[in-house]
């Protein structure tokens, strides 16, 4: 397994690791709001907001050139490829697999969330991040980031992928604790009838 797109991602993004360190900091002080807003617990609010913190430190710190020559972006978008990358580039390491797993983690957690209008709002906001990102990345022409669709149909693969896992495990959490909450009555009942 070659690791090596991993490994110069992170030696030539810098500004990476400073960047999660603030995602740390920032998703611990929301902890709270957040999980009483979504109705979960602490450790899922503060995975979601990890995860979303991840995120943003990988796609929108500054590239390499423009902390070293104050290179800026094109302000144009690359929009070569519009839809899912072939099953050989997903499966090795490429810039398209590392931008579906970097969107993994942030599926799951959503996929966790409680049932409720919240949920179904974050998940369309989830969809809509990518974009979101992408068009940040070709206006802030600073960052010298580069503005592609492929990055969007990616993300969106990762965030589907995590989401479906998500919500499995929801499911079979939910089947788990339905199953022990009737094994539990069903002993109430015969303990009342003895």
């Amino acid at each position: 397994m070659n690791l090596d797109p991993v490994w110069a991602f992170l030696r030539i993004y810098t500004w990476f690791w400073p960047a999660v360190a603030v995602s740390i900091v920032v998703s611990l002080v929301l902890i709270r709001p957040v999980a009483l807003r979504l109705g979960t617990s602490r450790a899922l609010a503060w995975a979601i907001l990890l995860s979303l913190g991840f995120v943003l430190s990988a796609t929108l710190t500054p590239a390499p050139d423009a902390l070293a020559y104050g290179a800026a972006g094109t302000g144009t978008c690359d929009l070569s490829r519009l839809g899912p990358a072939s099953m050989r580039e997903l499966l090795s390491f490429t810039d398209a697999s590392l931008n579906m797993v970097l969107f993994i983690p942030l599926g799951v957690t959503i996929g966790l969330i409680p049932r409720s209008r919240a949920k179904a709002s974050i998940v369309v906001g989830g969809f809509a991040f990518p974009v979101l990102i992408e068009l940040i990345q070709l206006v802030a022409t600073p960052l010298a980031r580069a503005c592609q669709s492929a990055d969007v149909a990616d993300n969106v693969t990762g965030l589907t992928i995590g989401l479906a896992v998500g919500l499995a495990a929801a499911g079979v959490a939910r089947f788990v604790e339905t199953v022990r909450h009737g094994r539990s009555q069903t002993a109430d009942v015969g303990t009342r009838r003895a």
